[in-house]
């Protein structure tokens, strides 16, 4: 096996679907088969179509895949990519498995159904073909027992978190009889062509992530019954205070799903004989109350939460255990808490909480203690590794730090000590290794990582396409540095601009890297990545800045910002050696400007990409303007083709301040060009951008020269803006937004000057730059930019 080119995913449920949207996201044509219905539809009745007439055969997979363009969050990159999926039945189609490089089976929970299909597919199965289980946890070879060697040998589990697109984890699970050179294979093939991140778990009850995750979820319920803690206490210790997501404990089992989470217990309940484990698994009486009352979370609209309409808006409701009726949700504080909330990192963020010594931090070592406890207890049960258990909670229920991590972060001998005071009984090889004379079960060396394997530590495995920037740093590979970036060695002759400051926004510090930067490469490297490892790449410029400079009426201040902005980028842009940005999730405003100098752009697949300075009553000043509208010159070389479509679609793009729901959508709203591309695992993303570096070096990089283009000019300007005086007439924009839109306009334009006429990248920077300061005069402006600072959401005014 080298490669997979087509697969077949059989059961178009929600799951299903979603796998069968990611493989097509990553370029693999898909056969959806599901089960023929049993009776016809009332509108299919009224069409006069039959059970035999091939719409009703397909009906459950032409469905799914009609719905995967309407499901929000959107499970395909591009609503296009849906031709790449095809309907059928397990009936008319099942012959076709036999032509297909990955089988995905994704049918419901229970061991005997899944039993007969792989004896169905065996039937038509050609040797070779890979066949997985998407399976939550029940056992992989209990569902291949009656199946031949062959068909064993290429039988696995790979286990998709949902959403598929967006769950990073995926567990691939084998059989006693998988053949060791397919689990390297599809380990490889999931990380690098879908993105994943891998782990191998072990054949055992719900294998790694839901085996520790449930678990957690069931002890945190358990406590908050016996203590009597609120729905919303138990949210608030349990979400960003203790390094995990804002949805915490029960906004989480709202969006799971209570049936789901209760059938996912139940299996281990079912399989697990020790007496103690059982009974943890043994889901509380609350929940299955919840359950029958059909109270299962946001798919039937009530939860542990819900939403209801009152006079002043939409309410957040939370649901009373002792009542069981449900009151406005309340805002929890309290001092270690508010530690929490202040300190910087997740362990930081952890020993405050611990360390207070009040109700909450009682409550978050109290369901801290058993998981650290019962993850190092299934250690070799459930995977070899800790890396593997820590990786599994991180990517699939998107913990900051894994159980081990964790342990490792509030002080491993410290916290042992105290749980052995307690009657805890903490298993004997983390004993042992204490005793051994280590205090961490992980270890860093001049940026590289080694971990507890075995009685000792093992290193990381290092991979090229893994280069981490963090690393580098601590190997003392910075070049240059100020405190909101720096210019990193990653080797080959290639250096890497990195933003760290407070959310990445751009203030003079990156600014001033940004040139720096450009006169380093210039002498001493073979080219420049622009990339990070932020939470997002960058959130634009620095808005508290210009608010402050604005309101000052500092007016030279704003225009030195300007001027220092787009002077950066024309440096970055004239650098004489290859330049490849990588972006990665929220990339606005002014870092898609900081992006667009760059030869080529690689974006991740998951980034948000789009010029929204309208949003805070502004326009693009640091050449989003200019380059947009270049670009759409460039596009159409013949000076008699008409330009305006182009610049109209540019207006509309920026003055609706569209953001791409993928690094793919790009392409759409006209950032995407022809050299741009999309990595698939973020992971990736700046080893990708080296590459791209390295080869237009080797091929001969040559500096394109700065050529005049031609705009659309005074006319054009006048279509822009009777467009956008259609719009206020409308009631759809506001008098601010029409003073924004016809600025706008006169820049993409060109400003007053006849149409076809040949303009300079300069001359439009300052058409840009004189929109720009006449807008942060106005106090409507100024309202929206305090607005999004204090709210962080935009205001229309």
């Amino acid at each position: 096996m080298t490669t997979i080119r087509t697969a077949a995913v059989i059961g178009s449920g929600v799951m299903g679907s979603g796998i069968a949207a990611h493989l097509a996201n990553v370029g693999i044509p898909v056969l959806l088969l599901d089960m023929v219905p049993k009776q016809l539809l009332p509108q299919e009745e009224a069409a006069g179509l039959t059970l035999e007439n091939p719409k009703v055969r397909n009906r459950f997979a032409v469905s799914a895949i009609d719905k995967l363009k309407k499901t929000n969050p959107a499970p395909l990159y591009s609503d296009s990519f849906a031709s790449r999926i095809t309907s059928g039945n397990l009936e008319d189609d099942l012959a076709k498995l036999g032509s297909v490089d990955w089988i995905i089976e994704v049918v419901v929970e229970n061991l005997q159904i899944k039993q007969q299909l792989f004896s169905r597919i065996e039937t038509v199965w050609k040797a070779g073909t890979i066949v997985t289980s998407n399976t939550s946890g029940i056992s992989i070879n209990a569902m291949v027992e009656n199946a031949g060697s062959e068909f064993k040998k290429h039988f696995l589990g790979t286990h998709f978190f949902n959403p598929p697109r967006y769950m990073k984890l995926l567990e691939v699970i084998p059989g006693e009889q998988t053949d060791p050179a397919i689990i390297a294979f599809m380990t490889d093939f999931c990380e690098k062509k879908l993105g994943k991140g891998v782990v191998q778990a072990k054949d055992t009850p719900n294998f790694i992530g839901n085996r520790i995750g449930t678990y957690g979820l069931l002890v945190t319920l358990r406590e908050m019954l016996a203590n009597e803690y609120s729905v919303e206490e138990v949210d608030a210790v349990t979400g960003p205070a203790m390094g995990r997501p804002k949805s915490a404990t029960f906004r989480t089992l709202d969006l799971v799903g209570l049936d789901t989470f209760v059938h996912v217990a139940n299996n281990v309940y079912d399989l697990v004989t020790d007496p103690v484990e059982k009974e943890v698994f043994n889901t509380p009486e609350i929940m299955r109350v919840m359950v029958e009352k059909g109270w299962i979370g946001e798919k039937q609209g009530q939860g542990f939460y819900k939403k209801v309409k009152t006079e002043a808006g939409k309410e957040i409701q939370a649901l009373n255990l002792e009542t069981m009726e449900y009151a406005a949700s309340r805002k929890i504080s309290s001092s270690s808490l508010e530690a929490s909330k202040q300190a910087k990192g997740t362990p930081a963020k952890l020993k405050a909480l611990l360390g207070a010594k009040d109700r909450y931090s009682d409550l978050a070592w109290n369901i801290l203690k058993p998981v650290l406890i019962y993850s190092a207890e299934k250690l070799g049960e459930i995977a070899d590794s800790i890396v593997e258990i820590d990786n599994a909670l991180k990517w699939g229920f998107n913990w900051e730090l894994g159980p081990f991590e964790t342990w490792d972060a509030i002080g491993l001998k410290r916290s042992v000590e105290r749980m052995e005071a307690e009657g805890s009984t903490v298993p004997a090889w983390v004993k042992e290794w204490i005793a051994a004379g280590y205090d961490s079960f992980y270890q860093n060396r001049e940026g590289r990582t080694f971990y507890y394997l075995k009685n000792e530590y093992r290193g990381l495995e290092t991979r090229p396409e893994l280069i981490s920037l963090q690393a580098l740093k601590q190997q003392n590979k910075v070049i240059r540095s100020n405190s909101g970036a720096s210019l990193i060695d990653i080797g080959d002759g290639v250096a890497c601009l990195e933003f760290h400051s407070p959310n990445n926004a751009i203030g003079a510090d990156i600014l001033t890297m940004i040139q720096q930067s450009a006169d380093e490469v210039r002498s001493n490297y073979r080219g420049l990545v622009v990339a990070n490892e932020g939470k997002n790449f960058c959130v634009g410029a620095n808005v508290m800045l210009l608010l402050m400079e604005a309101q000052d009426g500092e007016w030279d201040e704003v225009d030195g910002i300007i001027r220092l902005f787009q002077n950066s980028m024309m440096k970055l842009k004239g650098l004489e050696k290859p330049v490849v940005a990588a972006p990665h999730r929220m990339t606005l405003g002014g870092g898609v400007e900081a992006c667009m100098p760059a030869d080529q752009i690689i974006y991740s697949s998951e980034t948000y990409f789009g010029l929204v300075e309208v949003g805070v009553g502004l326009i693009p000043a640091g050449g989003g303007c200019k380059e947009l509208a270049m670009r759409a010159s460039q596009h159409i070389a013949d000076p008699e083709v008409d330009l305006q479509p182009l610049i109209n679609h540019v207006f509309e793009t920026i003055a609706m301040a569209k953001v791409s729901t993928s690094g793919h959508d790009t392409k759409r709203l006209g950032y995407m060009r022809a050299q741009d591309t999309v990595v698939i695992n973020p992971d990736h993303r700046i080893y990708e951008a080296k590459q791209a570096v390295l080869r237009m070096e080797q091929a001969g990089y040559s500096l394109q020269p700065q050529e005049k283009f031609r705009v659309v000019g005074e006319n054009g300007k006048a279509v822009m803006q009777i467009a956008a005086y259609t719009m206020r007439q409308g009631g759809y924009i506001s008098d601010h937004d029409l003073l924004i839109a016809n600025k706008l306009a006169h820049v993409l334009a060109g400003g007053n000057v006849p149409a076809g006429t040949l303009v300079t990248e300069q001359y439009m920077l300052d058409l840009e730059r004189e929109a720009f300061l006449s807008l942060c005069g106005e106090p409507k402006t100024q309202q929206r930019m305090q607005y999004m600072l204090s709210k962080g959401k935009a205001l229309r005014n």
